[in-house]
Parts: C-alpha cells; sequence; structure tokens
C-alpha cells in the first residue's frame, strides 16, 4: 500500500505549501462553528510596555506574534496609536483608543520591571468601548530575566487574552509540538514551542523513530521505533517520560507495531500491530498490557485516532476494499462502517474525485471535525478537513509539495503538518482554514508533527 498505510512500509524505511489553498469556494458555516473561526474579530492594540529592560522589545514582538496569530483578533496598526501610551490603569485614556483612527476595541498594556535576575510584568486587557473603560484582565506575572523568561511572560499574558476573548478557549502559546527530525544524523524524536522557538532533541535511539504522539496530560510521548523482538529488529512501540526525560519500558512485540494514538482519559494505546499476519488495530492499557486486537479483516488497518470528546469511537485507514480509505468503529471495535468520501459532498467532481490515498486521520479536540491527507489521482498528498455529522469536505492546501500528517493545535482554530513546499521535508502550522502557514523548522528533514494536548 505504499507510502499510504505508512509504518506498515516502514520495514523498508527512510519514510520516510506557494501559498495554501485559498479558503475557496465560500465558508461553510460547519467549518466556522467547528474551528472558531466564524467569530468577528476583536480589534485589539498592544502598544510597547514601559520598561527600561532590554528584553521589552523580545517581550514584545512574541506577545504582538502571538495575538496576531490566534485567529481571532485584528490588530490595529501602531500608526493609529495615540500619542500617549498607558503603562497602568489610570493612564488610559479609553476614548482616543476607541475613536477614529485607532477604532479599537480592546487595548492590552503595562509595564515590565527588571530587578536583579527576575522579570516581572503587570499586564492589562481594557474593553474601551464601555463608559468607563471596562477591565478585562489584570495580572502580575514573573519569570527569570533571560530572553527565554521575556518569551514566557509574552506567552502566558498571550494565553489569558485570548481565553478572555474567546469564552474560556485556552490560546496556545504555551503549548509543544513533537517532531521527528535527521539533523543529528538519524531520526530523532525533538519538540519544540508552538512558534518553532527552542527546538531540542528528545531521544537519542541513533536508529529510526517516527509517529510521536502526546499523553493528554502532556507527560509522555509514544512513538514508533526500531527495536528488537527476540534478535530481530522491527518497527516497535517506544515511551518517552517527559516528567524524567528518558525512555521508559514499554512490551516489545513480533512483527511490526507502529502508529500509537493516545484515548483522552490517558488509559490507552490503540496502534497497529502484525502479530497475528495483517496489520491490525489493537489496544493496551498505557503500560502495555491487557492487550486486545479491534480489527478482524483482510488487509492493512492502520493510523487510529480517538474522538478525543467522548473516547468512545475511533477512526483509522484500511484498504480492506482496494485503496485506503477512512473507516469509523466504536473504541471496543464494535459497529465498523466507512466514512464516504465522495465528490457528492459538494466539491465538482471534477476538481475532487471521489478516489485517491488516504492518510493520517486526526481528530480535532472538540470532536467535530477530521483533518487528514488525501492524494488525488495523479496528484499530491493535500490537508482535508470533514465535517463528522454531515461527511462534507474543505480543502485546505493545493499542490504546494506534499502536505501530509495534520495534527490539530488544542484550541480547534490551528493545525501543524509536514510540508515540502519549501524544497525540503519541514514542519509548518496553519490556521484550520489553510491561511497565515509559517514554517517551523529549517535544519535537516523534519516530519511528523504532533501538538500537544495543553
Amino acid at each position: 500500500m505504499k507510502k499510504v498505510l505508512g509504518i506498515w512500509a516502514l520495514i523498508s524505511i527512510a519514510l520516510a505549501i506557494a501559498s495554501p489553498c485559498s479558503f475557496a469556494q465560500g465558508s461553510q458555516d460547519w467549518f466556522k462553528t467547528g474551528t472558531g473561526l466564524g467569530v468577528q474579530k476583536v480589534k485589539l492594540a498592544v502598544p510597547e510596555f514601559k520598561s527600561e529592560s532590554p528584553l521589552e522589545q523580545l517581550f514584545h514582538q512574541v506577545l504582538t506574534d502571538d495575538l496576531t496569530y490566534s485567529g481571532i483578533v485584528d490588530m490595529v496598526s501602531p500608526s493609529f496609536y495615540p500619542v500617549n501610551i498607558p503603562s497602568v490603569p489610570n493612564e488610559l485614556n479609553a476614548a482616543q483608543w476607541s475613536q477614529a483612527p485607532a477604532n479599537a476595541m480592546m487595548v492590552a498594556f503595562g509595564n515590565l520591571t527588571a530587578s536583579g535576575t527576575s522579570l516581572s510584568l503587570a499586564g492589562y486587557l481594557y474593553d474601551v468601548r464601555q463608559t468607563p473603560a471596562q477591565s478585562v484582565l489584570a495580572k502580575i506575572y514573573n519569570a527569570d530575566a533571560t530572553e527565554n523568561g521575556a518569551r514566557l511572560l509574552a506567552h502566558e499574558f498571550a494565553d489569558d487574552i485570548i481565553s478572555r476573548l474567546s469564552s474560556g478557549v485556552p490560546g496556545i502559546a504555551q503549548t509543544k509540538i513533537a517532531f521527528v527530525s535527521n539533523r543529528s544524523g538519524h531520526k530523532e524524536i525533538w519538540e519544540m514551542d508552538y512558534d518553532g522557538a527552542n527546538q531540542q532533541q528528545l531521544t537519542h535511539l541513533g536508529t529510526i523513530s517516527l509517529t510521536p504522539r502526546w499523553s493528554p496530560d502532556d507527560s509522555h510521548i509514544a512513538f514508533t521505533c526500531f527495536e528488537a523482538y527476540r534478535k530481530i529488529v522491527s518497527a516497535q512501540i517506544c515511551m518517552y517520560s517527559m516528567l524524567t526525560n528518558r525512555l521508559i519500558a514499554f512490551p516489545r512485540l513480533p512483527g511490526t507495531n507502529s502508529s500509537p494514538a493516545w484515548s483522552p482519559d490517558g488509559n490507552q494505546l490503540a496502534f497497529m500491530a502484525s502479530l497475528q499476519g495483517d496489520p491490525e488495530v489493537y489496544v493496551t492499557d498505557s503500560f502495555g498490557r491487557h492487550m486486545h486486537r479491534l480489527t478482524y479483516t483482510t488487509g492493512v488497518s492502520t493510523s487510529p485516532t480517538w474522538n478525543p470528546k467522548t473516547g468512545n469511537q475511533i477512526i483509522f485507514v484500511s484498504d480492506r476494499d482496494g485503496l485506503p480509505d477512512l473507516f469509523e468503529m466504536n473504541a471496543d471495535g464494535s459497529n465498523t462502517t466507512k466514512i464516504p468520501l465522495s465528490a457528492a459532498t459538494g466539491v465538482a467532481a471534477a476538481d475532487l474525485p471521489a478516489t485517491g490515498y488516504v492518510v493520517d486521520p486526526a481528530w480535532s479536540p472538540n470532536g467535530e471535525l477530521l483533518a487528514f491527507s488525501w492524494r488525488r489521482p495523479a496528484g499530491n498528498y493535500d490537508i482535508y478537513v470533514m465535517d463528522l455529522a454531515g461527511h462534507q469536505l474543505i480543502e485546505l492546501t493545493r499542490d504546494s509539495g506534499e502536505n501530509e500528517r495534520p495534527s490539530w493545535a488544542p484550541d480547534d482554530r490551528h493545525i501543524v503538518f509536514e510540508s515540502t513546499r519549501s524544497g525540503s521535508l519541514q514542519i509548518w502550522s496553519m490556521l484550520a482554514d489553510g491561511s497565515e502557514a509559517r514554517q517551523l523548522t529549517t535544519a535537516g528533514r523534519n516530519e511528523s508533527p504532533n501538538w500537544s494536548w495543553h
């Protein structure tokens, strides 16, 4: 089944967006609701913070970048700011900010103070449409007086602002992305901040590591490794602890074992295993015990993804009918049904034929949407999103290199993926409507990104 069923072809390994396709053909209501990108954007002004610290410039840039990339904010241009910039609430003149030319709805401001090895932020968010202006957020943040400390303060303040502006949905500025990189000479598991900063190697196995998956509490990463079972090296499930920064024991099995996926309660792990012949989907507890089989069919079944909202369903890929397709089953393996990928879903048949290779399904955190990579006949792999209630489709990328392995951010508004659009295999992120694509990695070849749950 070639690349499609992914890691079953790993034995032969090395397994291994131009602008993304415009959100195209109109914005469907189901998509706006499912991603939270359909809300009216808040016009937000973020003037420089009062500070004598040289770290203020870095802090302000990171804060601005975090807010700009949130998908729910329109940043007011600094050229429209009033002359008088507030650093504390009693210096805020709401009318100057809410009226032309700024026309802001909200203003985030404050002061940044360095004292010895400590950095302190007093951050405020005010609704300037109210008379008097209404406080939405007022908080003191503390960190080390370093560049990483300044970045942390910016991320924390940005996440709090986004949470206030999106009815409690947390921001993603403090989240992490696990991925695979060969920059050290071997394919190892790495992690980075959501914006590509602080990239660091986690594993040092010196072989091949693939498909990292964060546990729901972000304390562990399950991944595909190549280890020996009774002196025969094959794909196995490995486990890395973020608490102890080392590998921890997980049972070795005969055959090929790959593509781990966590249940949303963190108590179970589903993955592909071929210990009884054909690659099938199995499930164990989080320690690799009490293994039982979920699928029974000829061909390959792989790439499970749990419903993160309920934990009651699993979607996976199988070629049981010929080409790889999407299937859904109950978490106990019962009631397996095929998910239709049909041109009848509203996309013109000439533009999106209902055939091709499907790989890498990823269930959105709210349980409403499914992202996956689909290769059209004679085309590239591109990222699609499906409404699981109505099976409607939207194509997010189009023929800008190969675009695969999507993974959702915990806010449902962002997707990270791998792409060759820049000429080499790299990690990119984008808003869930396909816009604002950003390259996160540049060194070596990088693949298989997975966004942390928090």
